[in-house]
């Protein structure tokens, strides 16, 4: 039975990836409703008018008497909150929420909830990957892959979900299972008003949460918790009780659970200290809802990483090409350079720039200083790159893709890492993230 009043009006705005998933559920279930989008041709709509043409639909701008003959709203992800039309329709009583309550409301099996300015892909996949293993009915999703609403089956035994602070700021009791905010670093500042209402939207992931997991070196991950809540926390220093961590035995690095070593790092596939802390993550999430050991450490051992993320792509002249295309914020980008940097011997050669959606480069100073021999840098902001990164490494700068690779390649000497890492959206010249990276892997393959 849906937990849905099916003779209530809604209205869907947002008519993308989830707003069509948010369709299909609600037709489904026989709810009354209606569509908007303030794009003229959305990106679902010739879907919406073959698959359900006696849903009315309206695009444009949002007319504000459309939106308040509905009792609910449920807003794409990619609108704001504080788009006037919205904000006038709440004031007269409609209720804005979106598809990850929707889910929540519906969802019967437990759920494991993860966001972070970072890595939270990675960890998704990873605590999937570590519920297969453990012969779980899993199925994941929500921000990565699979809109939530679409998973929804009674079969399913565990949900992992990665959530954005866009999904969160609608989202109003998620219940989960256990939930976890990974890290928290300045991103989408065009959006929100400054780091504590970006904050503020991560935060409702734990809201109802039964469980939650802390990164015990990120202050801001940590939320008000009730007495006797179970926390669990991971990081990269040596661990305590309920906490995941790393231990050192006779020279070598272990992944450890309290005062037990669990396998040595080096079996690890991926490479860097931030992919250490996400393989600890997942493990106390995985831990969190009974997931055993075993299963959890196989899926580690057999896993290569995500594509855009830190993946290695070739070494060239004792050089290796590192595409991380993926690292869209200044978090992500420093998550990268420390990882790759405290885990090789040489430097790093950076490729940075791109659309910076108003953030504030000055924290990449120190971590570019101390890990990288020069930064190349392409794209809108990259003179905004260069004025935060000053004297702290060479730079030159370079008008594409392909002349930042011969740059980069000039720059680099035997034993360095050639590091794509933008710190900035790629709307400026790519259209998305993805198509930068795999430019960055093919140029890097054909390089003789």
């Amino acid at each position: 039975m849906s937990l849905i009043a099916s003779d209530h009006f809604r209205i869907v705005v947002g008519l993308g990836k989830s707003g069509m998933s948010l369709v299909r559920f609600l037709a489904q279930r026989g709810v009354s409703f209606a569509v908007a989008d303030t794009r003229e041709n959305p990106p679902e709509l010739a879907t919406l008018r073959r698959d359900y043409p006696q849903v009315e639909v309206r695009c444009g701008e949002l007319d504000v008497e459309f939106l308040c003959r509905a009792d609910e709203l449920y807003v794409s992800p990619g609108l704001a909150l504080a788009t006037p039309a919205l904000q006038a329709a709440a004031a007269r009583g409609v209720k804005l929420s979106g598809d990850i309550d929707l889910f929540a409301r519906n969802a019967k099996a437990p759920i494991v909830a993860i966001s972070g300015s970072n890595a939270k892909s990675t960890v998704t996949t990873l605590v999937g990957e570590m519920a297969a293993a453990a012969g779980k009915r899993v199925a994941v999703g929500g921000n990565l892959g699979t809109p939530a609403l679409d998973l929804l089956s009674d079969d399913i035994e565990l949900y992992v979900m990665e959530l954005s602070s866009f999904q969160l700021e609608t989202t109003n009791q998620l219940g989960a299972e256990v939930a976890t905010v990974l890290n928290v670093s300045e991103d989408h500042m065009d959006r929100y008003s400054g780091l504590p209402a970006y904050h503020l939207a991560k935060h409702r992931i734990f809201r109802g949460a039964r469980q939650v997991v802390v990164n015990r070196q990120d202050a801001l991950t940590r939320p008000l918790m009730s007495e006797g809540q179970p926390c669990w926390t991971f990081g990269l220093s040596a661990p305590d009780f309920k906490a995941f961590g790393l231990r050192e035995e006779n020279g070598e690095k272990y992944l450890a659970f309290e005062f037990q070593n669990l396998m040595p790092v080096r079996e690890l596939k991926v490479r860097g200290a931030h992919n250490q802390a996400n393989a600890l993550a997942a493990l106390a999430l995985g831990h969190a809802v009974g997931l055993p050991f075993d299963a959890m450490l196989a899926s580690l051992r057999n896993f290569t990483g995500l594509e855009h993320r830190c993946q290695w792509v070739r070494e060239l002249d004792g050089v290796s090409y590192y595409n991380d295309s993926k690292a869209t914020n200044v978090g992500a980008a420093l998550a990268a350079i420390e990882g790759l940097g405290m885990d090789m011997d040489g430097k790093l050669i950076l490729i940075a720039g791109g659309d910076g959606k108003g953030a504030d480069f000055s924290g990449l100073r120190d971590s570019v200083a101390k890990h990288c021999r020069a930064a190349v840098l392409i794209g809108r902001d990259a003179g905004l790159i260069a004025d935060a990164l000053g004297d702290a490494v060479p730079q030159v700068r370079a008008g594409s893709l392909d002349e930042a690779i011969a740059l980069s390649r000039s720059l680099a000497q035997p034993g360095d890492a050639v590091l794509l890492s933008p710190a900035c959206a790629s709307f400026d010249m790519f259209k998305n993230y993805e198509e930068r990276g795999q430019l960055f892997a093919r140029a890097v393959e054909v390089l003789a």
